[in-house]
């Protein structure tokens, strides 16, 4: 399978466009955003646990990230609430599930060789930093070489200066409305902008988004 698989592209996906497909394990839908592979993948994915449903126990051949968007996600090391953030490099190995339900946005087989760190954020009980521009505050996740993971958010009437991504951007609305001059993009929104792309981003509302920069660059 082939799903938004040139780099070089845009890529926008607002929850209108949902369509859930079931998985291989009873219980577990999934919301493809984009994918190479079939069902071992390097894939970026939308995954809905209904209650007391899991996966099967498995090995991260190409690495794990998980950002828990609703419920509590679970596995043999732990619970994970909303706000969770995990990385579990190459090689590790799990068996999630989970007993109230869950909704994660996870991406697979996206890992350097190098990136061998164990990550497991509480964002919600993080410090934000201040941002580079006013109404902007930033909760680092992760760095490894050009790639840049953080949480970042806006109060109701940011504006942004335009900027160029190096490497592109992703982004994920957690909550909100975010917006620039090429569309609004409200909670549940994945964007995908290639190697050199150029926006202004602004929000009238506030929003809070996950943002990765500096890693389509290869991809690409």
């Amino acid at each position: 399978m082939r799903l938004n698989a040139d780099f070089t592209k845009r890529v926008v996906v607002r929850p209108d466009d949902y369509h859930w497909q079931k998985s291989p394990a009873n219980g577990v839908e999934r919301m493809m955003l984009d994918r190479i592979g079939d069902e071992v993948a390097r894939a970026t994915t939308i995954v809905r646990f209904a209650p007391n449903s899991y996966f099967d126990a498995h090995t991260h051949d190409g690495g794990e990230e998980i950002l828990v968007l609703d419920g509590v996600f679970s596995d043999e090391t732990g619970d994970y609430g909303a706000g969770s953030y995990i990385r579990n490099p190459i090689g590790t190995r799990h068996q999630p599930f989970t007993k109230e339900g869950c909704t994660i946005l996870v991406k697979l087989h996206q890992f350097d060789a190098a990136d061998d760190q164990q990550v497991n954020i509480d964002t919600r009980s993080q410090p934000f930093l201040p941002g580079v521009a006013p109404g902007l505050t930033v909760l680092p996740l992760h760095d490894h070489g050009t790639e840049h993971v953080a949480l970042v958010r806006w109060q109701p009437g940011t504006q942004f200066s335009a900027h160029r991504h190096w490497g592109g951007e992703e982004i994920y609305v957690i909550e909100g409305t975010f917006s620039d001059e090429h569309g609004t993009y409200p909670a549940g929104s994945w964007l995908r902008t290639p190697h050199l792309s150029m926006h202004t981003p602004f929000t009238d509302e506030g929003c809070l988004i996950y943002v990765k920069t500096g890693h389509l660059d290869a991809a690409a």
